[in-house]
């Protein structure tokens, strides 16, 4: 088990690394730092600019091939990754932003796998019927409204409901309430009030993807030939759906979460946009805006390594439900 683990996280690593090479390239490629100053009056000077660049290393008369050569000796040797264009060091950023998208997407990703598997094996169980058509119909509607849409329309409904409440029950912008008296209790309710609505929008989104798709696979399950040899043994339709065919059927769902946390962590970017919520999303989106190549290549880094660290579960506990995997 464990050797089976250490082979499957070094592959992923390798993936981070390229993921990581391939984003500083295409950002040196795409983005224009020394735009930043151009517009400015009055204009610093042609020499000016390339010794802040220079400082940054990311000068574009410097080649890709010796900034990237820089860049991976000094993350390597000094655990820098460099200097964002406002002068702090992206290290600096990401442990500062960090928690706050890991607070959001670790709650929200809990809860959609969570409810997501209920509703799809649930929905497979009570396949066709009033309960399978709701759900189906609910998650096709939540998976075409975009991610933006979705937290606006949370938004609407809790003004809605502070309205006919005539008090403000439901917060929902920014990570807390600036200068908040009381103590730990009051500072610790203000936060999850504020966590509410980001982490449904998020958990809704989740779990209307992750229900489709055990379904189809739940449904595979139904009519497989050990699970009518464990009816014909005595075991209840109930033990029998749970002891044998939900367990298959969490095997490729345990695939699709790996494959699927990317597109939880482009929502969570946009969610905490929306939700005004200073983490990783909003620096990668302003890295994006500001041509910041540091800050672009650290937030790619940070996203990678949560990808890694998704995969890895993945594959431990697809290992759990089929011990084949690990010979």
């Amino acid at each position: 088990m464990i050797g089976f683990i250490t082979k499957r996280f070094i592959n992923y690593a390798i993936l981070t690394a390229i993921a990581t090479l391939s984003a500083y390239a295409l950002a040196s490629a795409i983005l224009n730092p020394a735009a930043r100053y151009l517009g400015r009056n009055p204009r610093p000077s042609d020499e000016t600019i390339n010794a802040i660049l220079d400082n940054l290393g990311v000068n574009p008369n410097t080649p890709v091939i010796e900034r990237m050569w820089n860049w991976i000796v000094n993350l390597v040797t000094q655990g820098s990754l460099g200097e964002t264009i406002h002068n702090t060091t992206v290290v600096s950023e990401i442990a500062a932003r960090a928690g706050t998208s890991l607070r959001l997407l670790i709650i929200g990703t809990i809860i959609a796998a969570i409810f997501g598997v209920v509703l799809g094996v649930w929905g497979a169980v009570r396949q066709y019927r009033f309960s399978d058509q709701a759900i189906s119909y609910g998650s096709f509607t939540i998976l075409a409204i975009p991610s933006f849409v979705l937290g606006i329309l949370l938004m609407i409904l809790a003004t809605m409901l502070n309205n006919f409440l005539g008090m403000q029950l439901i917060s929902f912008t920014g990570e807390y309430t600036a200068g908040l008296e009381g103590g730990w209790w009051a500072h610790f309710w203000d936060r999850a009030v504020h966590l509410l609505l980001p982490t449904i929008s998020l958990a809704l989104m989740g779990a209307a993807a992750y229900s489709r798709y055990q379904r189809s696979a739940m449904l595979d399950v139904l009519s497989a030939d050990y699970i009518r040899t464990a009816r014909s043994k005595g075991r209840t339709r109930g033990s029998a759906m749970v002891r044998h065919g939900v367990r298959v059927a969490l095997i490729p769902m345990s695939t699709y979460f790996a494959y699927s946390f990317a597109t939880v962590l482009a929502g969570a970017a946009v969610t905490e946009l929306v939700f005004s919520w200073h983490g990783m999303g909003e620096m990668l989106v302003n890295a994006i805006t500001q041509s910041d190549i540091n800050a672009f290549t650290g937030a790619i880094l940070f996203n990678a390594v949560l990808i890694l660290i998704a995969g890895t579960l993945s594959d431990v506990v697809y290992a759990a439900l089929d011990p084949r995997v690990r010979v």
